[in-house]
């Protein structure tokens, strides 16, 4: 089935980051970065917390705390987003692309005789880096380009992390929505996190 634009309504995402570029940001200065890890679970895009500015800081507060980082004093920038094309994975409709994506990764992988990529360092059961993942993100949307098929504008995901929240919990401490927006068009406007900018 073909994926719908539009359908999911439009969001509110926080970015973390350093005050200096929030700043720039909220001046229209400067865009956000993209992110291009290998172990980016969504694959490539900027990356926000869907409604949560606290994760979005706590995140650049951990981040500051790196050597070698950019990141020296935390803040947070809000965005409003229109998702456009968006690959949703909470949606069941779009598992079969994924899978289909992941068996042409594997079988391209075999014939190179090269390794799959894999998920690495668990914490509380949990992939943290999902290499595995991102490759199977980057093929849907390196096959969608091949099919002449429009392009994903972001892509949306749930992401289990942390701790039980109690002795046999099913919900984790630190779980919260993603979204990672390849094309920047969707971004309606940047604003001002009050407390965390």
């Amino acid at each position: 089935m073909a994926r719908v634009r539009n359908s999911i309504g439009p969001i509110v995402g926080y970015h973390g980051c350093d005050r200096s570029v929030a700043e720039k940001v909220l001046r229209n200065k400067s865009d956000l970065r993209s992110s291009n890890n290998a172990f980016d679970w969504l694959g490539p895009g900027t990356y926000f917390w869907v409604d949560s500015p606290e994760r979005g800081y706590e995140w650049a507060v951990s981040q500051s705390k790196r050597k070698n980082t950019k990141i020296k004093s935390p803040a947070v920038v809000g965005a409003f987003i229109h998702p456009g094309l968006c690959l949703n994975l909470t949606d069941y409709g779009v598992m079969e692309e994924i899978k289909s994506a992941y068996n042409i990764l594997r079988a391209f992988s075999e014939s190179a005789g090269t390794p799959l990529p894999e998920n690495k360092v668990q914490d509380e059961g949990i992939f943290l880096q999902r290499h595995l993942d991102c490759a199977v993100i980057k093929t849907v949307h390196a096959l969608r380009e091949e099919g002449q098929e429009l392009a994903y504008d972001t892509v949306y995901g749930v992401f289990e992390e942390g701790k039980e929240l109690f002795d046999g919990s099913g919900f984790r401490e630190k779980t919260h929505v993603q979204m990672a927006v390849r094309n920047l068009d969707c971004i309606i406007g940047y604003f001002r996190v009050p407390g965390y900018a």
